[in-house]
């Protein structure tokens, strides 16, 4: 039961949020958790998505090789929810699911990626305290010659593999799926245009997405006028390096770390 601070606290930020234009760049299929968290708030979620989620370009001919092959591997490491959705899709189309996994040991980078594989009944043997790659690097034990399979996006950071490598491990790193530009629709800019008072970005490929949408000027013109947050310090880099000021990045790199941020920001 909520205590009565509790309930302040809630009518508080409810208050202090109520009318506040956020906007939420995550490709649509996924943006529901957070525009449910923000119209809590009394926040008006703005939702412009920059990025769409698609097949690799081979159509997953180097996944389902891997696959086939998973006894084997003795890692399967996971960096995101669509790691795990499109590894679970191919092992279902190549008639394999849950079994084929039983054997290998199952690594995921945060929270929401170890619930994903929970979701289909399976367990992450490792997930870091921090939701980077360099957190799994330092969690995994004795990676030397072990094998591990990475599926993961098609622009994903190589620091992993990289890591792993340099370890000892062999390591099979294959495109399971990929992000491409998603066309921003009148509607979208017209809001976009009327301003907002929050950006929110939940990848480094919604921020180089959304600066390739409207343009560098016009970007970094809301990002001088809005407050900006980024789910983790990945993305923050990204968002730097294109030219936005970060104002707050999310200790805890979720949609709940990421709207918690937000508030505490206020």
């Amino acid at each position: 039961m909520s205590s009565h601070a509790d309930v302040l606290q809630d009518a508080s930020q409810r208050t202090a949020w109520r009318g506040k234009r956020v906007l939420v760049t995550r490709a649509r299929a996924q943006a529901h958790d957070l525009v449910t968290r923000l119209q809590e708030l009394g926040a008006v979620p703005i939702v412009l998505p920059v990025i769409h989620i698609v097949p690799p370009v081979d159509n997953y001919v180097a996944l389902d090789t891997a696959l086939r092959q998973l006894p084997t591997f003795d890692w399967v490491v996971f960096t995101s929810i669509n790691g795990v959705t499109h590894v679970w899709q191919r092992l279902s189309a190549l008639g394999l699911a849950a079994p084929a996994l039983a054997p290998v040991r199952l690594a995921a980078i945060g929270l929401a990626t170890a619930a994903a594989l929970a979701a289909y009944g399976l367990h992450a043997a490792v997930v870091p305290e921090r939701y980077v790659a360099e957190a799994l690097l330092a969690a995994i034990p004795h990676p030397a010659g072990q094998r591990f399979l990475l599926p993961c996006a098609d622009l994903a950071r190589d620091t992993l593999r990289v890591g792993l490598q340099a370890a000892g491990a062999e390591v099979v790193e294959v495109p399971a799926y990929r992000t491409v530009l998603a066309e921003i629709s009148p509607e979208a800019r017209t809001a976009l245009e009327t301003g907002v008072d929050v950006l929110t970005f939940t990848s480094s490929s919604t921020v180089r997405n959304f600066v390739e949408q409207v343009g560098a000027t016009m970007a970094q013109a809301l990002a001088a006028q809005a407050r900006v947050v980024t789910i983790g310090p990945i993305t923050a880099e990204t968002a730097r390096e294109l030219g936005l000021r970060v104002d707050v990045v999310a200790t805890e790199h979720t949609i709940a770390g990421l709207v918690e941020a937000m508030v505490t920001m206020a």
